[in-house]
């Protein structure tokens, strides 16, 4: 049978049989993929060392007739080692992994593989808050869905105003210009800077915005929950 070979991030591993495990992994090429890996449970096991977590590991496998293929060979690219050295951090990656695993079907779009790639590479940097990189990548797994906000805009189509207060509708992904409202220019700065599509990650460098943060937060969460299917 033909072997197929393609970079991947394992998403989860579980144990089958006595000396096997089934991993589920999202790939550059092939979207998610489950796969047996067979001995991977013995002490004496290659395999073992190229399937762990907080990876990206380049693979063999035999696609299988069925929902899982087979592993043939898995050799370790990069590890993100320091993530362990930090529960924070390591429980951050675990939800980044879940999150990746419910959001994703099998024929998943590169850019998903993209984006955990990189979001392992920012937890795995201690000098850069984990709150931040939850946030942004949110925001950054909205958009990749098919989900981003407006944020040029607001309800009747009029610029946003830089003196402006608004409301923001989380259905209806806008905002809504009202005297009683809490958002000004510097939220919606702060909201474009986690929404843009940029190798440049500006928004890790920005200064005293913990205020910011946590009235935006809320609002992406509100998204997540109304668009993202988990």
């Amino acid at each position: 049978m033909k072997t197929e070979n393609t970079k991947g991030i394992v998403l989860a591993r579980i144990n089958y049989s006595e000396s096997d495990r089934i991993i589920t992994v999202i790939t550059d090429k092939f979207g998610k993929l489950r796969l047996i890996v067979k001995g991977a449970r013995k002490i004496k096991s290659k395999m073992a060392g190229g399937i762990e977590l907080f990876s990206t590991i380049e693979i063999s496998f035999i696609p299988g007739k069925g929902e899982i293929g087979t592993l043939v060979s898995a050799r370790l690219d990069q590890h993100f080692g320091r993530i362990i050295n930090d529960i924070n951090r390591v429980q951050l990656g675990y939800d980044i992994l879940k999150l990746i695993n419910k959001c994703t079907e099998d024929n998943s779009d590169e850019a998903y593989y993209d984006l955990l790639g990189v979001t392992l590479e920012l937890i795995n940097n201690l000098e850069i808050d984990g709150n931040t990189i939850r946030l942004w990548f949110e925001a950054q797994l909205l958009q990749i869905a098919g989900h981003m906000p407006n944020l040029i805009t607001d309800e009747f189509n009029q610029p946003l105003e830089k003196n402006g207060v608004y409301l923001f509708d989380a259905e209806r992904m806008c905002f809504i210009d009202a005297k009683q409202g809490r958002l000004s220019e510097k939220h919606i700065k702060y909201m474009r800077l986690l929404f843009e599509n940029s190798t440049k990650l500006t928004v890790f460098g920005l200064k005293d915005i913990e205020t910011v943060q946590k009235d935006v937060r809320p609002l992406i969460e509100a998204m997540f929950k109304t668009y993202i299917s988990l």
